[in-house]
């Protein structure tokens, strides 16, 4: 049993409910193949991909175990192939990434960072901060499964407006936030502040493109906790240029390894960047890890775990608030 991309603050936690298991942090395919071997089970993360290359050099491979909700860096069909099961972790912490949200939005528009410098710098002077209230302003949430809701529940809080996007409609939102379903070019039209909560698949890549920033209103506000690949970033900056995006809070980039590739994006002003740390909370690391170990045990007392990765059916208008 192998546990890759693990921090070293939650080895203790494994350890208490598999005491044999080999841990490490993230590690390159070379090395996972001289790790894991002799393995059955195998936990990863979203930065360690499953591909065929690396199950043809793990004969004894049965279960996949990835601590995430998205599970796009695994090879499906290569893993059914071979009859390895794969599970996932279904909601670890939608809440905490709505926090984020939220996070990235106050402090920005409220200038905390900026006020925190003046303050250190011994200058107690509010000229030039004036912030941006929340409360009455058009919230658009592209994408409303489990975080999505979340945040139409804080922004119902904030007394925002809210229009959302989806496939589906949830009946719930409507009736208990006010959400109102419109279609892509109405919410990039009627929306002050805009965050993406979806996959990043061949439909929704590069949703965010020149053509979606030219229907958004002047001066709006651009949020993704979801997937870096959603929008086109030239677009991004384009629109950053013009004036047509006031601010852009990114916690996930198109090119999240390659710096290059981001610098003039996240050092451009009116954007501010996090490392990917939505989810990284107390509560989400430790539920990912729980649901991971409930999968492991149900296979191996030879029961079909709870949360194997299915294709699933999309139902709509159904009350899941």
């Amino acid at each position: 049993m192998v546990f890759t991309d693990v921090d070293s603050e939650d080895q203790s936690l494994i350890r208490k409910y598999f005491p044999s298991a080999t841990l490490s942090e993230h590690v390159d395919e070379a090395a996972l193949v001289s790790l894991a071997a002799d393995a059955e089970v195998l936990s990863v993360f979203i930065q360690t991909p499953i591909q065929e290359s690396l199950l043809t050099k793990l004969p004894k491979l049965r279960l996949v175990c990835t601590r995430s909700v998205g599970f796009d860096h695994i090879d499906l069909a290569a893993c059914k192939e071979r009859d390895i099961i794969v599970c996932n972790v279904p909601d670890y912490g939608s809440h905490v990434i709505a926090e984020h949200v939220f996070a990235l939005l106050l402090s920005t528009i409220r200038h905390v960072g900026e006020g925190n410098d003046r303050v250190e710098g011994g200058h107690f002077d509010y000229h030039g901060l004036r912030g941006i209230a929340l409360r009455g302003k058009t919230m658009g949430i592209v994408g409303t499964g489990k975080i999505g809701r979340r945040v139409a529940q804080i922004a119902h809080g904030f007394g925002m407006k809210i229009v959302a996007n989806d496939v589906c409609r949830n009946t719930d939102l409507e009736q208990l936030l006010g959400v109102r379903y419109v279609s892509l070019p109405t919410l990039f039209a009627e929306s002050d502040i805009l965050t993406l909560h979806l996959p990043d698949v061949p439909e929704t890549h590069h949703l965010i493109n020149a053509d979606a920033f030219a229907r958004m209103k002047d001066g709006v506000i651009l949020v993704n906790t979801a997937r870096g690949g959603l929008i086109d970033s030239p677009a991004l900056l384009q629109a950053l240029r013009t004036g047509k995006v006031k601010h852009a809070l990114l916690d996930v980039l198109e090119h999240e390894e390659n710096f290059a590739e981001n610098k003039e994006l996240v050092t451009y002003p009116g954007v501010v960047t996090t490392p990917h740390i939505a989810f990284y909370a107390d509560d989400s690391m430790r539920n990912m890890y729980l649901d991971c170990f409930d999968s492991i045990a149900q296979w191996v007392e030879g029961r079909t775990p709870d949360h194997i990765v299915r294709a699933q059916p999309i139902v709509c208008d159904v009350k899941t608030v």
